[in-house]
């Protein structure tokens, strides 16, 4: 089945790419990339309470996520949402690990309110107050692509804007070789089912099977193949340059989805 969406919203953030709006300079080229953290950030719709207590991972996902919601000048209490991670707090699960290995009496709470996969999501709905409905997921290096499907099912089955959030913190060294990504990379997007005076393109989404695209820009392909967010990188590029155009991405197994940015 194809479907239609419109792109209403971006946030990004990786190495050297700090935002959509610098993020964008550089797909289009006329930034070089060099590998650069973003800056910290603090979240703005989290009340102070969670905002202390809230961990590196959900920081990440709110960073990306405030910026989407932004851009689309939408309410985020009216978007269903989807946050997708591979590996989702890694270094809160080392440290839980650790303490239930040498000494379960030192666990921290407040690690353990945090362990859990759809942590950040459930930050999201407490700034939000959103009740519309919400998916917490992971398909390892797949999880943007399996993210997308589900928000396209998501946006049409319920005529609902989506907000897809694909987010993962880079791992302690100990998980290095079991990680699915190398390094914090964030991507996140609003999808709409109709066409508002924000959508950036409209996007064409088609299962289908056949090699991801990749970028012709090495270290930037090296972000593509070593984050789980980053995945996104080749439809953000055409996005980027306001260019139509196809893109194929890698799903879960052999299935995949083809993208097609059409002009609004």
């Amino acid at each position: 089945m194809t479907a239609i969406l419109y792109v209403d919203g971006i946030g990004l953030s990786g190495p050297g790419l700090d935002g959509w709006a610098q993020g964008a300079a550089v797909l289009r080229g006329e930034q070089p990339w060099s590998w650069r953290e973003p800056a910290p950030h603090v979240p703005q719709l989290l009340p102070a309470n969670e905002r202390r207590r809230a961990t590196a991972s959900v920081r990440l996902a709110f960073r990306v996520a405030e910026e989407a919601v932004a851009a689309a000048g939408q309410p985020a209490l009216g978007m269903a949402s989807v946050f997708a991670s591979a590996d989702a707090d890694s270094p809160i699960l080392h440290r839980t690990c650790l303490a239930l290995a040498d000494a379960p009496q030192t666990l921290s709470p407040t690690d353990f309110h945090n362990s859990v996969h759809n942590a950040a999501l459930g930050y999201w709905s407490i700034a939000t107050g959103s009740r519309l409905p919400s998916v917490s997921l992971s398909a390892a290096d797949a999880s943007f692509a399996a993210a997308l499907g589900e928000s396209v099912t998501l946006a049409l089955s319920e005529s609902l804007p989506v907000l897809l959030v694909a987010f993962d913190l880079q791992g302690p060294p100990f998980l290095a070789n079991v990680l699915e990504h190398r390094f914090t990379n964030a991507v996140a997007l609003v999808l709409g089912v109709r066409r508002s005076a924000a959508s950036i393109a409209a996007l064409e989404v088609e299962p289908a099977v056949g090699d991801p695209t990749r970028m012709s820009n090495p270290d930037l392909e090296k972000l593509r193949s070593d984050g789980t967010a980053m995945r996104a990188l080749p439809l953000l590029e055409l996005l980027s340059l306001g260019r139509p155009g196809p893109v194929f991405l890698g799903g879960p197994g052999s299935l995949g989805f083809q993208l097609t940015v059409l002009p609004c």
